[in-house]
């Protein structure tokens, strides 16, 4: 992984931050067009919604993956980060990068978008019913998915991996939307929620699509990182295992000396 000082004097670095941009703004501005309802009383469909969400993120990713990773997601540039995959500087210009992109996306369609058909321009927000804590648990779930899928199908270790891994990616986006829409939204990406929030100005439960899916796709990333990477095997886990043992046998045989140290007679 390179530094982030390495990260900052590398053009090619420039150019990723501008690719995770461009790839959020056309991802947003495509998929947020699908859930436009013209000619009311026309709803746009679950499916309908869930092909062009996650056909569209399977197509960045095919054209942006050389270029910047293709994160395309605060969720996945978080789990990257925290497994040390990426450097600090990085994850936080992609991060600032992806929902400049987001907004401009949402821009566009806000203005191309006859204002009698505009609707609520795709914000996300909870279904009939759904409590905020319900939201967050599904938020955390789909986002955990996807982002284990992501890991999973990145994996260099793997010898099984064949077909195409952007097109794994967008299915899990397409299974997370058509179970999720009702419930959330189904957002699964915390730019993808905060672009159409700023066009529109619409604030409400907006902090379920930042922690829902951030501590979702790092929780995924940890798992697949330690605990399902292909190059995770018995014996690491077990190393692991003896390591924490060790250290609180250690810890015992400090605080047992202390104990004794204070009630020993000499003292």
């Amino acid at each position: 992984m390179a530094s982030s000082r390495d990260d900052l004097k590398d053009p090619k670095f420039w150019r990723a931050v501008v690719g995770e941009l461009i790839a959020m703004m056309i991802f947003v501005l495509i998929s947020l067009g699908s859930t436009i309802g013209w000619d009311p009383p026309y709803i746009p469909s679950m499916v309908q919604i869930s092909l062009c969400f996650g056909l569209s993120i399977a197509t960045m990713v095919q054209c942006f993956g050389h270029v910047s990773g293709a994160n395309i997601n605060p969720a996945v540039t978080c789990a990257l980060l925290v497994t040390r995959k990426i450097s600090f500087v990085r994850a936080i210009s992609y991060i600032v990068a992806q929902c400049a992109g987001a907004m401009a996306g949402a821009g566009i369609l806000y203005g191309v978008t006859p204002a009698s058909v505009r609707g609520g321009l795709g914000v996300t927000s909870l279904g009939h019913g759904v409590s905020a804590e319900q939201g967050f648990a599904i938020e955390y779930l789909i986002t955990f998915e996807l982002v284990f899928t992501v890991f999973a199908t990145i994996d260099p270790n793997r010898k099984d991996l064949q077909g195409s891994a952007s097109l794994a990616i967008g299915i899990s986006v397409v299974i997370g939307h058509l179970f999720a829409i009702k419930y959330t939204g189904s957002s699964m990406n915390s730019a993808r929620s905060f672009g159409p929030a700023v066009v529109m100005n619409s604030w409400e439960d907006h902090w379920i699509y930042w922690a829902g899916p951030i501590l979702g796709g790092i929780t995924a990333g940890i798992a697949y990182e330690y605990l399902f990477a292909a190059k995770t095997t018995k014996d690491t886990i077990s190393h692991c295992m003896l390591s924490s043992r060790e250290s609180e046998r250690s810890e015992e045989r400090r605080v047992g000396k202390e104990c004794r140290s204070r009630w020993s007679p000499y003292h």
